[in-house]
């Protein structure tokens, strides 16, 4: 099967607590199964974030086949998904009322070797 990568960025609320807080929500213990369930239903095959310091850095993979904008306007409907927006939101540099696609931003790919 072939993928796509997607390499997108989000910002957060420089602020220790809040920090902590969200990366404590992340880990494989504490995500909401909820969570993961809908991301693997809608096609998403990867999924990592990386930090540093308030810059959170994405990789997500699907198959070429999917339509990114389809992806994540069925994600926005999955169970509890708007929930989690709301939870995490707060710690994010965003509305918090917004979905996924609406908070992180997809990089551009300018170099390759």
């Amino acid at each position: 099967m072939k993928t796509k990568t997607y390499i997108q960025t989000l910002d957060l609320v420089d602020d220790p607590q809040l920090i902590d807080f969200y990366v404590d929500a992340h880990r494989s213990d504490k995500i909401w199964p909820e969570i993961v369930a809908g991301i693997k239903e809608v096609g998403i095959t990867r999924m990592d974030i990386y930090r540093d310091g308030t810059r959170l850095v994405m990789v997500l993979e699907m198959p070429e086949d999917l339509d990114y904008d389809e992806v994540f306007a069925k994600l926005s409907t999955m169970p509890r998904q708007q929930e989690w927006e709301e939870y995490v939101g707060r710690c994010q540099v965003c509305d918090p009322k917004d979905t996924s696609s609406g908070k992180w931003h997809t990089m551009t790919k300018m170099f390759n070797l």
